[in-house]
């Protein structure tokens, strides 16, 4: 996982020189590390994307609030799945077939949460057969595609399944 937090871009802009910068990080959903000339006030952070350090600063004072950042962006962050079934995730995304566009969408309605069964058995498609073993099928399959964004899904036994980040 840190491979993946250490992509995470992040922007220095200096304050308040630059706040056209910091409005077009706060649209992107870029990471922002304000640096405040000496006297200015600091400003109301709204945004847990943003942080502020005052100049001068140390280089490795300005690494570590980098580091800081990009570490509490990637523990709060949430995959986003568009309406082509394109899965993003940080840094990366992959594509989903529809099913498997059904499942997560699902899932993420619980991103971090129990996700029951039944929930996910009403985005298969109708077929006669076993759809439990089905079921398994698919979140096997999907397991698999999603593991390169970061992402896990746990099987809760007698319960149903729960998305969330690999890792702690």
């Amino acid at each position: 996982m840190s491979n993946l937090v250490n992509q995470l871009p992040v922007e220095v802009v200096r304050w308040p020189v630059d706040a056209a910068a910091r409005e077009a990080c706060q649209r992107s959903g870029t990471l922002c590390l304000l640096v405040l000339e000496k006297n200015v006030p600091a400003p109301v952070l709204t945004d847990m994307r943003e942080d502020w350090v005052r100049a001068p600063v140390p280089h490795q004072d300005l690494a570590v609030r980098i580091a800081m950042l990009r570490a509490r962006a990637a523990r709060y962050a949430v995959p986003e799945l568009d309406m082509s079934g394109i899965l993003r995730f940080r840094t990366r995304s992959v594509v989903l077939s529809p099913t498997e566009r059904a499942l997560v969408a699902e899932l993420l309605r619980r991103f971090r949460a129990l996700t029951s069964r039944e929930d996910l058995l009403v985005c298969l498609p109708s077929k006669d057969g076993d759809t439990s073993n089905a079921l398994h099928l698919h979140i096997m399959r999907l397991r698999r595609r999603i593991a390169p964004l970061g992402l896990v899904i746990k099987t809760l036994w007698n319960q149903g399944y729960q998305l969330g980040p690999a890792g702690p």
